[in-house]
């Protein structure tokens, strides 16, 4: 990192002071020395501050969600090969551990036939923060667009585009003017696909639950590098990303006779996100998380509205 936009307050700058604080997106842009442009802000700015960093010459990388609107996620697309520069999405929970896990158990065939799916993200937060925008009545706000592309994201690079989706959104939480609750219904042939995240899950919930023809995986607890960088740790540390053994989630094996066992969780590695950016704007590789991809997300996000607002599965075209 080598330039922060903080608008008033020097907080970025007693953070990381090797960074250069600048007091506008305009400032940013306008250097030359910066190549490579990371949004991070409210959701509804995604698409403005992006579009002008295309525009400006430079490589981006936005938070998920990519965009409120699929139509907009096409503009970015569009301008990012008419400029010839990469464009990405911060999926970082593609190199979460759990889920690096349930890759491997479905790549080896393990369960057999996966029939069922059902991946959870929950919290226990029963009232909102004070002036939070994700609680707010704004475009993009609530957990559907929080944690939502996170779930959708993830479902799709195990199992691809879904034939249909059923959603139900709500607001639990008193005080709230945004969703705090959904549950997500894909349809496949042959196997059913459940996403779910809400703020009033006191008792801890699977993360992940596995169903399949010759047994099952079922997974508590979530991958620990997010409270480790909140609790100012670093991927440089030892052991980063690495879940002791009372963690790690349990196959069922049902091939005539029922075994369980622990099954090691692999290890997290957020940092191999931004290796891979580095790497396709140099040329040497491949993008991980490529621009469409998330796009698809958003278009999933919108037929899960409609779905919801009109009681009914919506076919995915």
């Amino acid at each position: 990192m080598t330039h922060i936009v903080q608008r008033q307050g020097e907080q970025a700058g007693r953070s990381y002071p090797d960074a250069k604080v600048v007091r506008s997106v305009d400032a940013l842009l306008a250097d030359d020395s910066v190549h490579l442009v990371v949004v991070a802000t409210p959701n509804s700015s995604h698409f403005d501050i992006a579009r002008r960093a295309l525009e400006a010459g430079k490589h981006v990388v936005v938070d998920k969600p990519f965009t409120i609107a699929s139509n907009d996620a096409d503009v970015l697309i569009k301008l990012s090969r008419a400029q010839n520069r990469v464009l990405s999405v911060f999926q970082n929970r593609r190199w979460d551990g759990d889920f690096l896990t349930v890759k491997q158990i479905l790549s080896q065939k393990l369960l057999g036939r996966v029939v069922e799916y059902e991946s959870r993200f929950d919290r226990f937060r029963s009232a909102p923060k004070p002036g939070a925008w994700r609680d707010q009545a704004l475009p993009g706000s609530g957990v559907l667009f929080d944690l939502g592309p996170h779930l959708i994201d993830q479902a799709v690079v195990l199992f691809g585009r879904p034939t249909g989706i059923y959603a139900e959104v709500r607001r639990q939480r008193d005080g709230v003017a945004s969703d705090d609750k959904f549950e997500l219904h894909l349809e496949y042939p042959q196997l059913s696909v459940k996403l779910s995240a809400g703020m009033l899950v006191c008792e801890p919930s699977p993360r992940f639950v596995v169903y399949g023809t010759e047994g099952s995986f079922v997974k508590y607890g979530l991958d620990p590098q997010e409270d480790a960088l909140k609790q100012g740790g670093s991927p440089a540390q030892p052991n980063w990303g690495v879940e002791p053994e009372s963690a790690w989630g349990t196959h069922t094996s049902c091939d005539g006779v029922v075994t369980r066992r622990k099954y090691l969780t692999l290890s997290g590695w957020y940092p191999e996100y931004y290796q891979n950016i580095y790497r396709a704007i140099t040329g040497q590789e491949e993008l991980a998380v490529k621009p469409e991809q998330a796009r698809d997300v958003i278009r999933l996000i919108e037929f899960a509205q409609q779905s919801n607002a009109e009681r009914r599965m919506i076919p995915v075209s």
